[in-house]
């Protein structure tokens, strides 16, 4: 067996399940097979293995599920690909197989079912790497903050249950004033380059990742900026980013024989962990533009999140939102959600007058991070909080946000029961970094890092 060429990649994970993406390699016209074995870290014997059947309409690429597994234990794998002699193999006969698995030996941990225990993240955006002919110009660069991550996730006390990336983890349109991907071939070609550097293979084979797209995972501004011809781009972006993002997140459905559903209905998603629960929107592909219903989600979406707001019993909602929800930029803002003034205001408003607490709205994007507090002034009762991080690897074409991004000194919403108000209750950060999150009892913990993980500044957010 082989090791991966893409992966492997810890995707949804529960308490007795796990998704792993990996990729192998065509071999001409021969079958070509992908395989996962496992144990408890404690354990010395291996599982049977479980494999999946490559093909070219994945891209060569899979994700296997791993179930009926030990709540909050850790575990074990190594993961390979492999071509048999026979051309007449199948999942079920390659077990039988002698097979010599890679040497390297990954681990990953199930959740905790118990409440209420401190739970840290990852969250991150915007990871640029610079391509030319399919190949990573400054590979270091682009994956130098993943060594540091990686680092930290190895060591946190409590552990790292997942990292969030929330947008832009390729850029497709790197190169479009010069020579503009658009084939499919093309694509996919930068999502090998840009998964299969060292350290964020180091980080995803042993950290569950969700991801969520932004604009660059097809085009800049997209869809305001999207022309007739562009078609042919979408469906091959969005055709490339469900193999290599949407297949191993909770987007997709988990059977009932333990596979996963390859049909994908939406991007969106949910997921738990404990009293604590995550709302990922699709905050890019399913825009309204027109005049008089403008969306930046579409109306089943809004709806799905809004029941969820109102009646999931979590202690802590996080909303995941590729763009920002606030504070708004004073120049290019309508792009976010400063363009859709009246659906946001619509979840501000059900958020206050169902007295939710501790909604918390993750987001990227900008290329500067930041927290921020947002209140009523006539609602004592309300209160919301943003927590922006941004960006993983810049690109030295694009500036960095600043305080004087931004609008601070107006009311994000004014209505005739009061005004919405919100201040910065950190600095803004103004370079390559990602955060590390601490949820606690009673407050939130919000560690920013620099690419080489230093501390760069910590914000308290109290839960109430």
């Amino acid at each position: 067996m082989f090791k991966p060429t893409v992966g492997p990649v810890i995707g949804h994970t529960t308490t007795n399940h796990a998704r792993i993406f990996l990729r192998g390699e065509a071999q001409g016209t021969a079958l070509v097979f992908a395989g996962i074995r496992y144990r408890r870290r404690s354990e010395v014997r291996w599982s049977q293995g479980v494999f999946a059947q490559l093909t070219h309409l994945r891209d060569m690429s899979d994700v296997i599920s791993l179930n009926a597994l030990t709540a909050d234990t850790e575990y074990e794998y190594q993961a390979g690909w492999f071509s048999p002699m026979s051309p007449v193999h199948t999942v079920e006969t390659v077990q039988e197989l002698p097979l010599q698995w890679p040497r390297e030996i990954y681990r990953l941990r199930t959740r905790s079912a118990e409440a209420s225990v401190p739970r840290a993240y990852i969250v991150g955006s915007c990871r640029y790497l610079r391509l030319t002919a399919g190949v990573a110009i400054t590979p270091k660069a682009g994956d130098r903050i993943f060594a540091s991550i990686a680092q930290l996730a190895e060591q946190a006390k409590p552990p790292i249950s997942a990292m969030l990336m929330t947008g832009d983890q390729i850029y497709v349109d790197d190169l479009n004033v010069i020579a503009p991907d658009r084939d499919f071939k093309e694509i996919l070609g930068k999502y090998r380059a840009a998964f299969s550097q060292p350290n964020i293979t180091r980080l995803m084979s042993c950290t569950p990742t969700y991801m969520i797209l932004d604009d660059h995972e097809i085009e800049d501004n997209w869809p305001a900026n999207a022309s007739k011809s562009d078609a042919y781009l979408y469906k091959n972006a969005m055709a490339a980013y469900e193999l290599y993002q949407a297949s191993h997140s909770p987007a997709h459905n988990l059977l009932g024989n333990g596979q996963i559903d390859k049909i994908l209905e939406h991007y969106w998603y949910q997921f738990s962990e404990g009293d604590i629960e995550w709302f990922v929107t699709d905050s890019r592909t399913r825009r309204n533009l027109s005049a008089d219903d403008r969306r930046i989600l579409d109306e089943e979406q809004e709806q799905a999140l809004c029941y969820w707001l109102i009646h999931s019993p979590a202690r802590v909602k996080f909303v995941v939102t590729s763009v920002m929800f606030y504070p708004d930029r004073k120049t290019l803002g309508d792009d976010a959600w400063k363009a859709f003034p009246e659906q946001r205001l619509r979840l501000l408003e059900t958020i206050r007058l169902h007295r939710l607490k501790n909604v918390i709205f993750i987001s990227g994007d900008v290329h500067g991070s930041l927290t921020s507090r947002l209140t009523h002034t006539e609602d004592p009762k309300f209160e919301v909080h943003t927590l922006v991080s941004s960006p993983l690897c810049n690109s030295k074409l694009l500036p960095y946000a600043n305080a004087s991004t931004f609008i601070l000194d107006q009311p994000l919403a004014e209505t005739g029961a009061g005004d919405y108000r919100h201040e910065l209750t950190s600095e803004v950060i103004s370079q390559d970094n990602f955060a590390h999150m601490v949820v606690q009892r009673e407050r939130i913990q919000v560690n920013y890092h620099d690419r080489d993980g230093t501390l760069l500044q910590s914000v308290d957010i109290p839960l109430r």
